[in-house]
Protein backbone atom coordinates (compact mmCIF):
# COMPACT_ATOMS: atom_id res chain seq x y z
CA UNK A 1 0.00 0.00 0.00
CA UNK A 2 1.20 3.29 -0.87
CA UNK A 3 1.74 6.37 1.56
CA UNK A 4 -0.83 8.12 -1.05
CA UNK A 5 -3.26 5.57 -0.34
CA UNK A 6 -2.96 5.02 2.95
CA UNK A 7 -3.09 8.54 4.00
CA UNK A 8 -7.10 9.29 4.45
CA UNK A 9 -8.15 11.95 2.49
CA UNK A 10 -6.36 10.83 -0.45
CA UNK A 11 -7.55 11.55 -4.06
CA UNK A 12 -7.21 7.83 -6.07
CA UNK A 13 -5.01 8.34 -9.39
CA UNK A 14 -7.04 8.01 -12.52
CA UNK A 15 -5.89 6.60 -15.51
CA UNK A 16 -4.66 8.17 -18.58
CA UNK A 17 -8.30 7.89 -20.21
CA UNK A 18 -10.43 9.11 -17.43
CA UNK A 19 -8.28 12.32 -17.45
CA UNK A 20 -8.54 12.15 -21.27
CA UNK A 21 -12.54 11.80 -20.93
CA UNK A 22 -12.69 14.87 -18.44
CA UNK A 23 -10.60 16.90 -20.57
CA UNK A 24 -12.90 16.37 -24.06
CA UNK A 25 -14.42 19.67 -24.56
CA UNK A 26 -11.02 21.61 -23.85
CA UNK A 27 -10.13 19.04 -27.00
CA UNK A 28 -12.94 20.09 -28.48
CA UNK A 29 -12.16 23.19 -28.89
CA UNK A 30 -8.53 22.92 -29.81
CA UNK A 31 -9.46 20.43 -32.38
CA UNK A 32 -10.18 23.87 -34.97
CA UNK A 33 -7.31 25.32 -34.54
CA UNK A 34 -4.82 22.12 -34.20
CA UNK A 35 -6.74 21.48 -37.96
CA UNK A 36 -5.63 24.92 -39.22
CA UNK A 37 -2.39 24.56 -38.01
CA UNK A 38 -2.14 21.29 -39.36
CA UNK A 39 -2.78 22.33 -42.87
CA UNK A 40 -0.67 25.76 -43.01
CA UNK A 41 2.09 25.32 -40.65
CA UNK A 42 3.35 21.69 -40.01
CA UNK A 43 2.00 20.04 -43.40
CA UNK A 44 4.37 22.65 -45.44
CA UNK A 45 7.49 22.13 -43.07
CA UNK A 46 7.61 18.09 -43.70
CA UNK A 47 6.71 18.69 -46.78
CA UNK A 48 9.97 21.30 -46.98
CA UNK A 49 11.97 18.37 -44.81
CA UNK A 50 11.13 15.99 -47.43
CA UNK A 51 11.27 18.39 -50.42
CA UNK A 52 15.18 18.61 -49.33
CA UNK A 53 15.69 14.97 -49.72
CA UNK A 54 14.74 15.32 -53.32
CA UNK A 55 15.85 17.01 -56.57
CA UNK A 56 12.86 18.77 -56.75
CA UNK A 57 12.56 20.90 -59.88
CA UNK A 58 10.28 22.85 -62.24
CA UNK A 59 8.72 20.05 -63.81
CA UNK A 60 7.50 18.53 -60.65
CA UNK A 61 5.21 21.67 -60.58
CA UNK A 62 2.46 20.30 -62.88
CA UNK A 63 0.07 18.16 -60.46
CA UNK A 64 0.57 15.19 -62.80
CA UNK A 65 3.96 15.38 -62.86
CA UNK A 66 6.01 12.15 -61.47
CA UNK A 67 7.62 11.93 -58.27
CA UNK A 68 11.14 13.52 -57.68
CA UNK A 69 14.07 11.45 -57.36
CA UNK A 70 15.45 10.81 -53.88
CA UNK A 71 19.24 12.52 -53.34
CA UNK A 72 19.45 12.34 -50.09
CA UNK A 73 22.15 14.95 -48.56
CA UNK A 74 23.84 15.56 -51.96
CA UNK A 75 21.51 19.47 -51.73
CA UNK A 76 23.26 20.18 -47.99
CA UNK A 77 26.73 18.73 -49.64
CA UNK A 78 26.20 21.20 -52.52
CA UNK A 79 25.41 24.25 -50.48
CA UNK A 80 28.57 23.58 -47.88
CA UNK A 81 30.65 23.09 -50.84
CA UNK A 82 29.33 26.37 -52.80
CA UNK A 83 28.20 24.25 -55.93
CA UNK A 84 25.21 26.42 -56.54
CA UNK A 85 24.62 29.49 -59.65
CA UNK A 86 24.52 32.00 -57.78
CA UNK A 87 27.25 34.98 -58.27
CA UNK A 88 28.98 35.52 -55.22
CA UNK A 89 27.89 32.63 -53.57
CA UNK A 90 30.12 31.67 -50.18
CA UNK A 91 28.13 30.34 -47.49
CA UNK A 92 30.50 30.88 -45.06
CA UNK A 93 30.63 34.49 -45.66
CA UNK A 94 27.11 34.69 -46.04
CA UNK A 95 26.87 32.98 -42.83
CA UNK A 96 29.49 35.34 -40.91
CA UNK A 97 27.70 38.37 -41.90
CA UNK A 98 24.09 37.45 -41.28
CA UNK A 99 25.63 36.89 -38.18
CA UNK A 100 27.04 39.35 -37.69
CA UNK A 101 24.32 41.81 -39.17
CA UNK A 102 22.02 40.32 -36.76
CA UNK A 103 24.16 40.74 -33.65
CA UNK A 104 24.88 44.32 -34.45
CA UNK A 105 21.52 45.43 -35.22
CA UNK A 106 20.47 43.97 -31.87
CA UNK A 107 22.87 45.72 -30.00
CA UNK A 108 21.81 49.12 -31.33
CA UNK A 109 17.69 48.33 -30.83
CA UNK A 110 17.87 47.28 -27.58
CA UNK A 111 20.37 49.93 -25.96
CA UNK A 112 18.82 53.16 -28.22
CA UNK A 113 15.18 51.87 -27.45
CA UNK A 114 16.26 51.13 -23.23
CA UNK A 115 17.63 55.00 -23.54
CA UNK A 116 14.71 56.26 -25.33
CA UNK A 117 12.09 54.14 -22.56
CA UNK A 118 14.33 55.95 -19.45
CA UNK A 119 14.28 59.24 -20.67
CA UNK A 120 10.56 59.17 -21.56
CA UNK A 121 9.68 57.47 -17.90
CA UNK A 122 11.25 61.09 -16.50
CA UNK A 123 8.31 61.99 -13.87
CA UNK A 124 7.21 65.62 -14.67
CA UNK A 125 8.37 65.44 -18.32
CA UNK A 126 6.08 66.85 -20.90
CA UNK A 127 4.48 65.73 -23.84
CA UNK A 128 5.30 61.96 -23.26
CA UNK A 129 2.45 60.54 -25.11
CA UNK A 130 2.97 62.83 -28.28
CA UNK A 131 6.76 61.49 -28.35
CA UNK A 132 5.41 58.04 -27.67
CA UNK A 133 3.31 57.94 -30.41
CA UNK A 134 5.86 60.05 -32.81
CA UNK A 135 8.39 57.10 -32.44
CA UNK A 136 6.28 54.81 -33.11
CA UNK A 137 5.21 55.67 -36.63
CA UNK A 138 8.71 53.97 -38.27
CA UNK A 139 6.79 50.22 -37.36
CA UNK A 140 3.99 51.39 -39.61
CA UNK A 141 5.32 52.50 -42.66
CA UNK A 142 5.38 49.43 -45.41
CA UNK A 143 8.72 48.15 -45.53
CA UNK A 144 9.15 48.60 -49.28
CA UNK A 145 8.66 52.47 -48.69
CA UNK A 146 11.14 51.90 -46.32
CA UNK A 147 13.55 50.76 -48.08
CA UNK A 148 13.23 52.51 -51.53
CA UNK A 149 13.17 55.92 -48.89
CA UNK A 150 16.41 55.20 -47.77
CA UNK A 151 17.97 53.69 -51.19
CA UNK A 152 17.62 57.19 -52.35
CA UNK A 153 18.78 58.77 -49.22
CA UNK A 154 21.99 56.96 -49.57
CA UNK A 155 22.20 57.87 -53.38
CA UNK A 156 25.72 58.74 -54.22
CA UNK A 157 24.57 62.30 -56.12
CA UNK A 158 21.27 63.35 -54.92
CA UNK A 159 21.18 61.33 -51.66
CA UNK A 160 20.52 63.47 -48.34
CA UNK A 161 22.92 61.73 -46.75
CA UNK A 162 25.97 62.91 -48.72
CA UNK A 163 24.45 66.31 -49.00
CA UNK A 164 24.29 66.30 -45.15
CA UNK A 165 28.09 65.31 -45.04
CA UNK A 166 29.32 67.78 -47.90
CA UNK A 167 27.86 70.29 -45.89
CA UNK A 168 29.62 69.81 -42.76
CA UNK A 169 32.60 69.03 -44.38
CA UNK A 170 32.46 71.98 -46.31
CA UNK A 171 31.66 74.18 -43.45
CA UNK A 172 34.36 72.60 -41.02
CA UNK A 173 37.26 71.77 -43.41
CA UNK A 174 36.51 73.37 -46.21
CA UNK A 175 36.60 69.75 -48.11
CA UNK A 176 34.98 68.95 -51.33
CA UNK A 177 31.45 67.43 -51.71
CA UNK A 178 30.97 63.94 -50.77
CA UNK A 179 30.53 61.53 -53.10
CA UNK A 180 30.24 58.04 -51.20
CA UNK A 181 28.74 55.30 -52.93
CA UNK A 182 26.93 53.89 -50.49
CA UNK A 183 25.29 50.83 -51.72
CA UNK A 184 28.23 50.07 -54.22
CA UNK A 185 31.45 50.51 -52.86
CA UNK A 186 33.32 47.51 -54.26
CA UNK A 187 35.91 47.68 -51.62
CA UNK A 188 35.12 46.39 -48.18
CA UNK A 189 35.68 48.09 -45.20
CA UNK A 190 37.09 45.20 -43.19
CA UNK A 191 38.11 42.36 -45.31
CA UNK A 192 39.37 39.33 -42.32
CA UNK A 193 39.01 35.60 -43.97
CA UNK A 194 35.13 35.16 -44.20
CA UNK A 195 34.03 38.49 -42.13
CA UNK A 196 33.63 40.73 -44.76
CA UNK A 197 32.19 44.43 -43.78
CA UNK A 198 31.23 46.35 -46.88
CA UNK A 199 30.52 50.43 -46.98
CA UNK A 200 26.65 49.48 -47.57
CA UNK A 201 26.22 47.10 -44.41
CA UNK A 202 26.10 50.54 -42.55
CA UNK A 203 23.73 52.22 -44.76
CA UNK A 204 21.42 49.27 -44.30
CA UNK A 205 22.43 49.87 -40.36
CA UNK A 206 21.49 52.89 -40.34
CA UNK A 207 18.36 52.02 -42.21
CA UNK A 208 17.63 49.18 -39.53
CA UNK A 209 18.50 50.57 -36.46
CA UNK A 210 15.57 53.58 -37.45
CA UNK A 211 12.85 51.03 -38.47
CA UNK A 212 13.94 48.45 -35.27
CA UNK A 213 14.46 50.70 -31.78
CA UNK A 214 10.78 51.86 -31.40
CA UNK A 215 9.79 48.53 -30.28
CA UNK A 216 12.12 47.99 -27.96
CA UNK A 217 11.25 51.20 -26.44
CA UNK A 218 7.31 50.32 -26.24
CA UNK A 219 8.67 46.76 -24.60
CA UNK A 220 11.21 48.69 -21.96
CA UNK A 221 8.12 51.27 -21.27
CA UNK A 222 5.93 49.43 -19.80
CA UNK A 223 8.45 46.90 -18.00
CA UNK A 224 9.76 50.78 -16.51
CA UNK A 225 6.31 51.14 -15.57
CA UNK A 226 5.65 47.84 -14.15
CA UNK A 227 8.75 49.00 -11.16
CA UNK A 228 7.21 49.92 -7.94
CA UNK A 229 7.94 53.60 -7.01
CA UNK A 230 8.85 51.93 -3.13
CA UNK A 231 11.68 50.28 -4.63
CA UNK A 232 13.46 53.35 -5.54
CA UNK A 233 12.24 55.06 -2.51
CA UNK A 234 14.09 52.75 -0.42
CA UNK A 235 17.19 52.70 -2.55
CA UNK A 236 17.56 56.69 -2.15
CA UNK A 237 16.60 55.99 1.86
CA UNK A 238 20.03 53.99 1.36
CA UNK A 239 21.61 56.18 -0.02
CA UNK A 240 22.03 55.14 -3.57
CA UNK A 241 22.83 57.03 -6.58
CA UNK A 242 21.14 57.01 -10.00
CA UNK A 243 23.69 54.57 -11.29
CA UNK A 244 23.32 52.32 -8.23
CA UNK A 245 19.49 52.46 -8.58
CA UNK A 246 19.64 51.73 -12.46
CA UNK A 247 21.74 48.54 -11.74
CA UNK A 248 20.07 47.10 -8.34
CA UNK A 249 16.18 48.28 -9.52
CA UNK A 250 15.96 49.42 -13.04
CA UNK A 251 17.95 46.55 -14.78
CA UNK A 252 16.57 43.83 -13.11
CA UNK A 253 12.82 44.42 -14.09
CA UNK A 254 13.94 45.05 -17.52
CA UNK A 255 15.57 42.03 -17.94
CA UNK A 256 13.07 39.51 -17.87
CA UNK A 257 11.02 41.71 -20.49
CA UNK A 258 14.24 42.31 -22.59
CA UNK A 259 16.16 39.41 -22.83
CA UNK A 260 13.34 37.33 -24.44
CA UNK A 261 12.40 40.33 -27.11
CA UNK A 262 15.41 40.65 -27.78
CA UNK A 263 16.03 37.01 -29.07
CA UNK A 264 12.60 37.68 -30.79
CA UNK A 265 14.62 40.64 -32.43
CA UNK A 266 17.26 38.58 -33.45
CA UNK A 267 15.41 36.25 -34.92
CA UNK A 268 13.58 38.30 -37.27
CA UNK A 269 16.80 40.83 -37.99
CA UNK A 270 18.05 37.28 -39.12
CA UNK A 271 15.73 36.70 -41.45
CA UNK A 272 15.03 40.10 -42.76
CA UNK A 273 14.63 39.78 -46.13
CA UNK A 274 13.46 43.41 -47.82
CA UNK A 275 16.64 45.36 -46.81
CA UNK A 276 19.14 43.33 -48.11
CA UNK A 277 17.18 42.57 -51.35
CA UNK A 278 15.35 45.87 -51.82
CA UNK A 279 18.04 48.55 -50.81
CA UNK A 280 21.33 47.12 -51.75
CA UNK A 281 20.36 44.12 -54.21
CA UNK A 282 22.61 41.98 -51.88
CA UNK A 283 25.43 44.26 -53.40
CA UNK A 284 28.09 44.96 -53.85
CA UNK A 285 29.63 41.45 -55.55
CA UNK A 286 27.13 39.76 -52.79
CA UNK A 287 28.95 41.36 -49.96
CA UNK A 288 25.36 41.80 -48.32
CA UNK A 289 22.97 38.76 -49.29
CA UNK A 290 21.57 37.04 -46.16
CA UNK A 291 20.19 33.60 -46.40
CA UNK A 292 16.76 34.47 -46.45
CA UNK A 293 17.60 36.30 -49.69
CA UNK A 294 19.78 33.79 -51.33
CA UNK A 295 17.31 30.69 -50.50
CA UNK A 296 14.46 33.60 -52.31
CA UNK A 297 17.03 34.10 -55.28
CA UNK A 298 17.51 29.95 -55.50
CA UNK A 299 13.25 29.86 -56.15
CA UNK A 300 12.88 32.50 -58.11
CA UNK A 301 15.81 32.94 -60.38
CA UNK A 302 17.19 29.26 -60.49
CA UNK A 303 13.85 27.11 -59.92
CA UNK A 304 16.20 24.83 -57.38
CA UNK A 305 13.09 24.29 -55.08
CA UNK A 306 14.67 21.52 -53.72
CA UNK A 307 18.44 23.51 -53.09
CA UNK A 308 16.14 26.44 -51.61
CA UNK A 309 14.38 23.66 -48.88
CA UNK A 310 17.73 22.34 -48.10
CA UNK A 311 19.33 25.95 -47.25
CA UNK A 312 16.12 26.38 -45.37
CA UNK A 313 16.22 23.89 -42.93
CA UNK A 314 20.12 24.76 -42.63
CA UNK A 315 18.83 28.40 -41.58
CA UNK A 316 16.09 26.68 -39.56
CA UNK A 317 18.68 24.83 -37.25
CA UNK A 318 21.38 27.83 -37.17
CA UNK A 319 18.36 30.14 -35.49
CA UNK A 320 17.23 26.81 -33.10
CA UNK A 321 20.60 26.57 -32.01
CA UNK A 322 21.20 30.61 -31.44
CA UNK A 323 18.05 30.51 -29.53
CA UNK A 324 18.48 27.44 -27.19
CA UNK A 325 22.56 28.67 -26.75
CA UNK A 326 21.10 32.13 -25.62
CA UNK A 327 17.85 30.98 -24.30
CA UNK A 328 20.27 28.42 -21.99
CA UNK A 329 22.97 31.55 -21.22
CA UNK A 330 20.88 34.28 -20.58
CA UNK A 331 17.81 32.23 -18.50
CA UNK A 332 14.97 34.21 -20.78
CA UNK A 333 12.15 32.05 -20.09
CA UNK A 334 13.38 31.72 -16.21
CA UNK A 335 10.33 32.66 -13.42
CA UNK A 336 11.32 35.08 -11.40
CA UNK A 337 8.54 34.52 -8.44
CA UNK A 338 10.20 31.25 -7.66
Amino acid sequence: MTAAAASPGALPRRSVWQRTRDSRTAYLFLLPALLVMAIITFYPLVFQVWMSFTDYGLTNLRYNAPAPNFVGLQNYQRILDNNIVLPNFDFLRILVFNLFWALSNVAFHLVIGVVVALVLNIEGLRFKRFYRAIYILPVVIPPIIVATVWRNLFDPQYGAINQILSGVAGILFKAPPVTLDWLNQPNPIVALGPFILPLAYFALLAANVWLGWPLNSVVATGALQSIPRDLYEAAEMDGAGWLQKFRTVTLPFLRPAMLPYAIYGFIITFNLFYLSYFMSGGGPFGQTELLVTIAYRLVSEQHLYAVAAAFAIFEFFILLGITLITNRLGKATARYDA
